[in-house]
């Protein structure tokens, strides 16, 4: 299913999609300003118009949110926000809802499909909105029969299938919690991040097929429960072949009653809906809790006015439950849009699988991460053997799309939107992005999200276009984090985000933002690279070396000079299969980096290794490896728990022993 795939001549800032003419009449967003136009008077066209409105009237734009899209509260709220300091915003108190009752559809919707399975470890399966409801109402049910009740923790260490799904649902249903880690995640992950919530029931699988294996995962399972005390009951969904000893069963728990009531525990709107767990790479998880007004109102703004999605679409966006791209893809239901969850390996039986499965279930809305889209690219992938594509948004997030990934989306899939953005586990959704307003413009994402007030800021605080800086937000968001779990006095909160710029939020990217106020994010700005006084994203050393015939992979690590120098930056490499790291290739990757982008840029050295260290959602770990380089003991750098491939950091280690044996130094440079 491929073929020769020829570069076409791109640059950065190509217009490579534009809104359509009727944008006005025939999207979500276009709704939400005629309905603006009719309801309060307010007259807007562009998204410029659109977005300095929703940031500077915080008040009318969220209200505007709550009344546009419907929100059922059953106490009316007192005010929009009581307070906009950061941190301490205080948003629709003396409102109550619950977050549930809005993913489970409408009474129009029950004979609809909500939720596509698909598996590598059982038969495919789908959910109407009445079956989802229904198995709601029975794990609620069943629930509170366990003894859960409001405030209570419940924890999944399970894949993305429906059973989390409901389970999810039915835990805030309750008013009590929910946490989520992936089954591939190891024990000492877990436990690290578990712990800290204490759950009163886990829910586990025992194993799993990846792929062609098959994966047992009940030692792991046996280990986590008896790290947790809290757990009063585990429950095993009975996902695949693999039993949990002294477990409860998910079947039986869910037959037991046949009439039981979908109901909803009304709660304030910053009440805890969802933990989600940062990567853990530096130190300990932070346990980062969401509430059930501001995960609402924020999707149902994304979902609808970014991507554009409506009752008619599908989504399917490979995700694991570890990744707040799970909670953003169940969200989809609070549009009324059906989703589908996959499990399993997304390359297996080949790269082109997502695509056929795309075309097979009828998404309309795709996610596909830039390393994916740029490994297709170079497989050379043909889209038009995959079946009947009714694509009609890309989605793209979690690392920069360089202009070529772009050219080749706009190639395959004509017409499609491409959506790059950029977000965090942090907001729990997009900071910057595509919306239909908004053109597409290659290596770059098209501007910032409504009601995010994003900009880059210098070091001692103000506002730069045209040039890197901090992305920073200068406004509260209702999904900004009600706290980190065990907090009790929010210091940890406030170093994480408020300590940089006190009473702005520090997100910690690296962002250059343009004068039409599209940007791109130059990586993370703890891995910036301040080579002879000027600092140096990540993101466009990737794009150069990874385009260099022969290398697959790359991270670049710079050992600042304590004395002022221009220090040492050094490119590991992993090659293609076939392909070995020789001098030829070496000269390849420096003269390309020369010439592309700058002298600062060509590397001290270019070391080959077998694999880059990412985290288990794909982010390539710049900051522990080069931590490891400096002398940091490896297991005060990352869990190998936490690491896609646990081996990843043991060359670095190696390098770093090495270094110490010979003296070497940071202080080297080159001319």
């Amino acid at each position: 299913m491929s073929t020769t795939w020829q570069t076409p001549e791109i640059d950065q800032g190509d217009v490579v999609w534009t809104p359509p003419a009727d944008v006005l009449s025939t999207s979500r967003v276009g709704e939400l300003l005629a309905w603006l136009g009719r309801e309060r008077g307010l007259e807007m066209t562009t998204h410029e118009e659109l977005w300095h409105w929703s940031v500077s009237d915080l008040d009318g734009f969220w209200s505007a949110v709550w009344e546009f899209f419907g929100v059922r509260s059953h106490a009316a709220y007192d005010t929009v926000l009581a307070s906009r300091e950061m941190p301490g915003t205080r948003w629709f108190p003396g409102a109550t809802l619950n977050y549930a009752e809005h993913a489970v559809g409408t009474d129009e919707d029950l004979d609809r499909v909500a939720v596509i399975g698909r598996s590598q470890t059982r038969d495919d399966l789908e959910l109407t909105f009445a079956d989802l409801r229904d198995q709601v109402a029975r794990t609620r049910a069943a629930l509170q029969k366990l003894g859960v009740r409001r405030g209570d923790r419940v924890a999944g260490y399970l894949p993305n299938i429906p059973e989390a799904l409901i389970a999810y649902l039915a835990t805030a249903s309750l008013g009590a919690t929910w946490a989520s880690c992936a089954s591939e995640f190891g024990p000492r992950s877990v436990i690290d991040r578990f712990a800290q919530i204490e759950p009163v029931v886990l829910l586990v699988a025992g194993g799993y097929r990846y792929g062609t294996k098959d994966i047992d995962r009940r030692a792991q399972v046996a280990e986590i429960r008896a790290e947790l005390p809290s757990v009063r009951h585990m429950v095993d969904v009975e996902y695949g072949d693999h039993r949990v000893d002294d477990a409860l069963s998910w079947t039986t728990l869910l037959a037991q009653d046949d009439e039981a009531e979908l109901a909803f525990e009304p709660v304030p709107f910053d009440h805890p809906l969802v933990v989600l767990f940062s990567s853990g790479t530096t130190g300990r998880p932070k346990a980062i809790v969401h509430g059930h007004g501001g995960i609402l109102l924020e999707h149902l703004k994304n979902h609808a006015l970014s991507w554009d999605m409506g009752p008619e679409d599908r989504m399917l966006w490979f995700s694991t439950t570890a990744w707040m791209m799970w909670n953003a893809l169940v969200s989809s239901l609070l549009v009324r849009s059906s989703i589908v969850m996959v499990d399993g390996n997304p390359m297996h039986p080949d790269i082109a699988w997502q695509w056929r499965l795309a075309a097979e279930t009828g998404a309309t809305i795709m996610g596909a991460s830039p390393g994916f889209v740029m490994a297709c690219r170079k497989e050379g992938i043909d889209l038009r053997d995959a079946g009947d594509l009714r694509v009609r948004v890309l989605g793209s997030a979690g690392a920069p799309l360089p202009p070529e990934g772009y050219a080749w989306l706009r190639d395959q899939l004509p017409g499609a939107q491409i959506n790059v953005g950029s977000g965090g586990t942090d907001v729990c959704s997009g900071i910057v992005q595509n919306n239909p307003l908004l053109p597409v413009y290659a290596g770059e994402i098209s501007g910032r999200c409504l009601g995010v007030d994003a900009h880059a800021f210098d070091e001692s605080g103000n506002p730069v276009t045209g040039e890197l800086g901090e992305l920073v937000i200068t406004s509260p968001m209702p999904s900004m984090p009600v706290g980190f779990w065990g907090d009790e006095d929010g210091s940890r909160y406030r170093s994480a985000y408020f300590d940089h710029y006190p009473g702005v939020w520090r997100h910690g990217d690296w962002i250059l933002f343009h004068d039409n106020g599209s940007c791109h994010v130059a990586g993370r700005s703890d891995a910036t690279l301040n080579r002879g006084g000027v600092r140096l994203g990540t993101a466009e050393f990737y794009r150069v070396a990874e385009e260099v015939d022969g290398v697959a992979d790359s991270l670049v690590v710079h050992l600042e000079d304590p004395d002022g120098g221009n220090g040492e930056l050094l490119l590991f490499v992993v090659t293609d299969e076939g392909t070995h790291l020789d001098d030829q290739l070496r000269s390849r990757l420096t003269g390309a980096l020369r010439s592309a982008l700058s002298p600062r840029h060509v590397p001290d050295r270019v070391i080959e290794v077998p694999a880059v260290p990412r985290n288990l959602t794909g982010k390539k770990l710049e900051l522990p490896a080069k931590r490891i380089l400096q002398g940091v003991r490896p297991e005060d750098v990352a869990s190998k728990d936490a690491l896609a491939d646990p081996a990843a950091l043991d060359p670095f280690v190696a390098l770093a022993h090495s270094r110490a044996a010979d003296g070497t130094t940071t202080t080297r440079s080159r001319s």
